[in-house]
């Protein structure tokens, strides 16, 4: 089907899609919409962001629900207040001739009340985020027990963070005999799960291969020192002039620092994260669509609502803690038929990750080098070379000609482009003239973590594996963990890795050389009042067993998994005096432990010509 006509939409649809200059439906659309429209059908549909799911499931909703009736017909939810928005939004350009139309966003961070009245008003469809749908409906303020149709948007995000309990709530005051459509970029067991529970003998449509990544977009990844990350950001950005990006970090602090030190660099950047409020998101984003922001950093979460199509590169600043999520930000950019690039800055541990995260998307890595200072400058002068010669001139500077010929009357042309275009080239060379080469070799030794290169992921070669006497039930999921280690230990980014939670007690690995500070520093630890137990493990696949295996235990396991009653004259205090000296204050981790130097490592300040915004 090449066209929208085909596909059986009604007149007033039409008449928007031409309004929205759409031409011809992408393949999802062409897949999902004569099936959502011919038949009274459940439907899964894996399909990359940005290949036009809302309008998938958005055109056959609002054909198929009754527009002069006040009840709620159909409910959309999606994880995040901004796609929640955004799907709102599209919904009503869809729905713009459709007389008496009500589409209602829920979400949080807005009047309750001011949304409960315009559902009250008679909203047909209704879009909303998990949470903020299982207050309403709590508070007895929405009644979606009459909805014909429900979508899950996103599925695999919103089980990522964590609302499979308000999606079951949400889902159990719906009919049993609605239609549930579920739009998914990948399709993890979790959302396996909601579709056998919720779905009757559901169609599926997939647009590409599983969890691959779209046609459009070329992976690249660039292997540096640890430390060197930072510096490794920077030379991409000044490499690719025209760059509009989104910066991926993996932690909100993480993504707070990194936008705050390339605003203090120079660059045009700002930040996106759970911890902003809802104003101060709203008008990043403002600015990121009106391009005035170059580079967005942003954490998974908050980038999920991000609908922007002339995203030119996405930069994996630190890797996913799930590879499949990996999907996700490398669909920010190659969106609307345009073409994009997915950048990856790796250290030695992380290496294998690529090749995981190539065996998922069915796509191949190449691997790049990081350009050296002198590469950057003639992108630079290139870059504004071009844009001297592409711009238009302003005649208001004909009455100052006279003057400015007689001061150059000596110049010859050659020496006036010079003369101009050093003006810009001396401040880019004098930054780089003595920057270093950034890039490594993969099996060569990791200066900053004292890492051979070709360990294998994970740490199995070279690495001691602990047991810990803390788990699930003391409130750490892995990452909790981690970070929880690598604070207290004072390490860096990468030297905590392998960790495996369980109940009431977990596993992780360091390097072998670590082994001695690590064993020492929880001799006598106390956290939260309780003594934490760490001992070197002969478990060396963690699989989670606690067989005893154990060498390197100071302790009777009698004192109950750690727990006992201080009888050691003071022992504790030295625990306590020990944290209170050296590890009480969160101590920054990996690159950010490193980012003054990062800074210093290429001669300073950069250079002021990047201090502009996109227009």
């Amino acid at each position: 089907m090449s066209t929208f006509q085909d596909l059986g939409l009604n007149d007033d649809l039409l008449q928007a899609i031409t309004d929205l200059g759409f031409t011809k439906p992408s393949e999802v659309q062409a897949k999902a919409i004569p099936i959502l429209l011919e038949s009274e059908t459940d439907l899964v549909a894996l399909a990359q962001t940005g290949t036009g799911k809302t309008a998938a499931f958005g055109f056959p909703m609002l054909q198929k629900i009754d527009i002069d009736s006040r009840t709620t017909q159909g409910l959309i939810l999606s994880p995040t207040r901004e796609l929640c928005l955004q799907i709102t939004n599209e919904m009503k350009l869809y729905g713009k001739y459709c007389k008496g139309l009500n589409v209602v966003a829920v979400y949080g961070g807005s009047s309750i009340t001011d949304q409960a009245r315009e559902i009250k008003r008679g909203a047909q469809i209704i879009v909303a985020t998990p949470g903020r749908m299982k207050d309403m409906i709590s508070r007895r303020l929405v009644d979606i027990s009459k909805i014909q149709y429900s979508v899950l948007d996103e599925a695999d995000e919103m089980l990522n963070m964590g609302f499979k309990e308000d999606i079951t709530d949400i889902l159990s005051h719906t009919p049993e005999d609605k239609n549930t459509w579920l739009f998914s970029a990948t399709m993890p067991r979790e959302v396996a799960t909601i579709a056998k529970k919720f779905m009757k003998n559901p169609q599926e449509i997939t647009v590409g291969n599983k969890n691959e990544s779209t046609s459009n977009v070329s992976h690249e990844y660039y292997l540096v020192n640890s430390r060197d990350r930072y510096s490794a950001l920077k030379r991409l950005a000044d490499a690719n002039p025209d760059i509009f990006s989104v910066i991926f970090c993996r932690t909100k602090r993480d993504t707070q620092k990194v936008a705050e030190q390339l605003i203090e660099d120079g660059y045009s950047a700002g930040a996106l994260h759970g911890d902003l409020s809802q104003n101060q998101r709203d008008l990043v984003m403002k600015s990121f669509r009106n391009q005035q922001i170059q580079m967005l950093v942003a954490t998974d979460v908050a980038a999920r609502g991000i609908d922007v199509d002339d995203i030119t590169h996405v930069i994996n600043y630190q890797l996913p803690d799930e590879i499949e999520t990996y999907t996700h930000r490398s669909g920010r950019t190659g969106r609307a038929g345009k073409t994009g690039v997915s950048m990856v800055i790796v250290s030695k541990s992380e290496v294998r990750k690529i090749k995981s995260i190539e065996r998922i998307i069915n796509k191949a890595f190449e691997k790049k080098e990081i350009p050296d200072g002198m590469e950057i400058c003639e992108v630079q002068l290139m870059s504004l070379a071009n844009k001297i010669h592409n711009t238009e001139i302003n005649h208001e500077i004909d009455k100052y000609l006279t003057s400015i010929n007689e001061l150059f009357a000596d110049s010859t042309k050659d020496e006036l482009i010079k003369k101009f275009f050093s003006v810009e080239f001396t401040r880019f060379y004098n930054y780089y003239q003595k920057s270093k080469n950034l890039n490594i070799a993969e099996g060569s030794f990791d200066r900053e973590s004292g890492r051979d290169g070709g360990r294998d992921f994970g740490g199995k070669s070279d690495s001691t594996r602990y047991f810990i006497n803390v788990g699930s039930k003391d409130g750490f999921d892995w990452m909790k963990l981690k970070d929880f280690l690598k604070e207290i230990l004072e390490l860096g980014r990468d030297d905590v890795f392998k960790v495996e939670v369980k109940e009431s007690f977990s596993f992780f690995n360091t390097e072998n050389e670590l082994k001695e500070k690590v064993l020492a520093f929880f001799t006598d630890f106390k956290h939260e009042g309780r003594f934490v137990n760490v001992e070197e493990s002969q478990n060396r696949g963690g699989g989670g067993r606690r067989d005893g295996k154990r060498s390197g235990g100071r302790r009777d396991d009698k004192r109950g998994g750690g727990r006992r009653d201080d009888k050691n004259g003071g022992s504790g205090n030295r625990s306590e005096r020990r944290r209170s000296e050296g590890s009480s204050k969160p101590r920054r981790s990996g690159s950010d432990s490193n980012s003054d130097k990062s800074r210093r490592s290429d001669s300073g300040s950069r250079p002021s010509v990047a201090r502009r915004s996109r227009r």
